[in-house]
């Protein structure tokens, strides 16, 4: 079991709670720990979706060249493209 030693105070509207205690109950967790895990999921969701990509300087001619030169062939790939998603029937 995960010892919790940090308090974070939220203040949410009468209609907020109840929201969150409808759901909380939906998914049989105590209100805490339901706002806690999905505080949590929806942190990692938000980082995740942050794609910054830093080039230096002294290697953006490499990385342009490579960007711009002709497509290869990767047997690897092209043999994964011979079957159908695992989603498709």
């Amino acid at each position: 079991m995960v010892m919790l030693s940090s308090v974070l105070s939220v203040r949410l509207s009468n209609a907020e709670r109840s929201l969150l205690e409808v759901a909380a109950g939906h998914a049989r967790l105590k209100l805490g720990d339901f706002i806690r895990r999905k505080a949590l999921e929806a942190a990692e969701a938000e980082l995740l979706e942050r794609n910054l990509i830093v080039i230096p300087m002294n290697r953006w001619e490499e990385i342009e060249a490579l960007i711009n030169a002709p497509a290869r062939v990767i047997p690897a790939v092209k043999e994964l493209a011979r079957y159908a998603p695992a989603w498709k029937p």
